[in-house]
C-alpha cells in the first residue's frame, strides 16, 4: 500500500511554474480578506523560486495538488512554503507535505526545520503547534507580522548547521 496515498511527490521542474503560481492563489486566497493584504506566496515569481529552493510537487491523477518550498538559511532548515489545492484539503495532505519536508530536513543533515507564517493566520499556528513545532520569534517585515516556529526533528547524527533564537 502506498503511504502517500493516491499523491506522489517529485521535484518540480521549471514547466510546472505557472501551475504552481495557480495552486498557491488558490491555497491562499481565503487568507486575503482576514490578513488585510495578499500573502507572501502569492506574490512570489515561481520560475525563480522552481530556479532557486527546493521545490517538490505532490500531484493526484497527473495533476499538481500540492507543493513545498524548502531552503536553507543562516537559521537552518526552512520551510518557506507548503500549499495544498483546496479540493484536497482535509485529505491529509498537508500532513504528508508536512512529513516530507521534516524527512528532507533529517536527509540534508538537520536536527530541527523551522517556519513562519502570519500572525493572523491562527489556524497555521494551531496545526503547527499541535505537530510540534514551537514560536522561537516574532518579527514585523513591513506589513507583515509573522511568527517564526520551530521543530526539533528526531536524532539523524551530528547537526549540520547550528541556529540562534536572534541570528542578527
Amino acid at each position: 500500500m502506498n503511504p502517500l496515498g493516491p499523491y506522489s511527490f517529485r521535484s518540480a521542474q521549471p514547466d510546472d511554474a505557472n501551475q504552481v503560481g495557480d495552486l498557491v492563489d488558490a491555497a491562499y486566497t481565503h487568507h486575503v480578506a482576514r490578513i488585510g493584504m495578499v500573502p507572501g506566496p502569492m506574490t512570489d515569481d515561481y520560475h525563480r523560486v522552481i530556479r532557486d529552493a527546493d521545490v517538490h510537487v505532490a500531484e493526484r491523477d497527473a495533476n499538481i495538488v500540492g507543493i513545498l518550498v524548502l531552503d536553507v538559511t543562516d537559521e537552518g532548515f526552512v520551510l518557506e512554503n507548503v500549499a495544498v489545492h483546496p479540493t484536497e484539503w482535509g485529505k491529509g495532505l498537508g500532513t504528508a507535505l508536512l512529513a516530507h519536508a521534516e524527512d528532507e530536513a533529517k536527509r540534508a543533515g538537520f536536527s530541527s526545520i523551522y517556519l513562519y507564517t502570519h500572525e493572523k493566520m491562527t489556524e497555521n499556528l494551531t496545526l503547527y503547534s499541535k505537530i510540534g513545532y514551537v514560536e522561537y520569534d516574532r518579527r514585523s517585515l513591513g506589513d507583515f507580522s509573522r511568527v517564526f516556529m520551530r521543530k526539533q526533528l528526531e536524532s539523524t547524527g551530528a547537526p549540520r548547521t547550528e541556529w540562534s533564537q536572534h541570528p542578527e
